[in-house]
This record gives C-alpha cells, structure tokens and sequence, in this order.
C-alpha cells in the first residue's frame, strides 16, 4: 500500500480540502525551509575553517553568514540569476567569491582537489547525480573536511510518508512561530525565483550511497521536508 499511496498526490477530497487549507495558512505565515537550516549549518562547522564552499548557493544568504567564520568562502551556481544576486549580495565581504559553474565543473579544476575544510548543500542534491555528487563533494575537502548537507527526498516507504504527514501538520506551526504577522499578498516580496526541481532521490537511495561513499555519515528526517546529512 505504501508504494503507491502518496500524500502529496492522493486523490482523496477530504484530504485534498485539508491540504489547501494548509496551503492558504502556510501563505499567510511563510518561512523560508532552507534558510531555518543555516543554524544547523553553523554549527556543524569544524573548529577554525579556512576554507569553504557552498554548492548551489542560492542568492547567498548562507555565503555571506559563511564569510565571518572563515578566510576564504566560495558560491557556486549555475543559475545565472543566482549567481547574480549572490555575487551582488557578498561585493565587499573580504575572502567571498562566486562562480557560475556546477559541481563538477568546479570539482574538475585542479586547484580544487583536497582544498576546502567545509563543503556545504542546501537543497542543491537533488538537482544533480546523487553518486557523482557525493564523490565530486569528497573529493574537494580535505582530510578531516566537513561534508554538510541539507537535502528534499522523494517519500516511497511508510516511514516516509508517515514523516511527510508530520512535516504537512508541524509545517504551519513553525510558520507561526518564525512569521507571527500574517503576510498580505501585497507584502510578499519580489526577489530572484530560485529554480525548482521535485526531488528524485529516495531516503534509502541516499542511505545507500552515502553508505558507500561516505562511512560513518549520520543522516537524519528533519522538519520541513528535509533531511541532513553531516561527514
């Protein structure tokens, strides 16, 4: 039954009418999934990095908070919209710099191999191959680096969509905690649209792979319909 039942695409009417009244909650008490993240991600640092990247960073939010903890931080997009407003958004940060390019065209440079302690994703893994990924990632840190990720899955099993139904009804009450003021549509604001891909991706597809590739990680379900990944 759990592989064909989805929540997120379930016909039922009754469950339909809950999720769009979810839908005109959550738009009226926003927050931003990744962004709640970038704690998590501080935290998780290692001790005095010199060195980091940030792949598929986005507008650079998180780049710039990077910018304080370490010498040198890097952006890479290959969005060139992202590129272009991360790149605005840390012009003048000491040791900031963005690039357009993917991973692996980042990971193919040869002043790259071995040079970063941290290497960081959010919400960026499941726009490429999870293998190559995850090895690209590997490779660009140096012995004893940070690999730290925050990843969306697709849900298959019962635990997977069990934890889907708790993130659709825990979604909403961090809402209201992070955004009390409820948003007027004429408040929202206009920035850069990030690109949007559905995840592929599966929990045991990556439980796998990081099994393989990366010994030791701990990954863990997280609240608003992401998972964590720390080596």
């Amino acid at each position: 039954m759990h592989e064909t039942w989805n929540l997120r695409t379930t016909p039922n009417p009754l469950i339909r009418a809950v999720g769009r009244g979810l839908e005109r909650w959550n738009a009226r008490h926003p927050w931003d999934h990744n962004a709640h993240f970038h704690r998590w991600i501080l935290r998780s640092l290692p001790d005095r990095p010199t060195r980091m990247l940030d792949v598929g960073c986005g507008r650079g939010a998180l780049l710039a908070q990077l910018a304080a903890r370490a010498q040198q931080v890097e952006g890479i997009d290959p969005d060139p919209g992202m590129a272009r407003a991360a790149a605005a958004l840390v012009e003048g940060l000491p040791g900031a710099r963005v690039h357009r390019r993917t991973l692996a065209e980042h990971a193919a440079l040869p002043e790259a191999a071995s040079a970063y302690d941290a290497v960081i994703m959010v919400a960026s893994l499941h726009h490429q191959d999870l293998e190559r990924a995850l090895s690209q990632a590997r490779a660009l840190l140096q012995p004893g680096g940070h690999l730290l990720v925050v990843a969306l899955v697709r849900p298959t099993s019962l635990p997977d969509h069990l934890w889907d139904l708790i993130n659709a009804l825990s979604n909403p009450l961090i809402g209201l905690v992070e955004h009390p003021r409820p948003v007027r549509r004429a408040e929202l604001p206009g920035p850069v649209p990030m690109p949007v891909r559905d995840a592929g991706t599966t929990m045991a597809l990556l439980r796998a792979q990081a099994r393989a590739d990366l010994p030791g990680a701990v990954i863990r379900r997280r609240e608003g319909f992401r998972v964590t990944l720390r080596w």
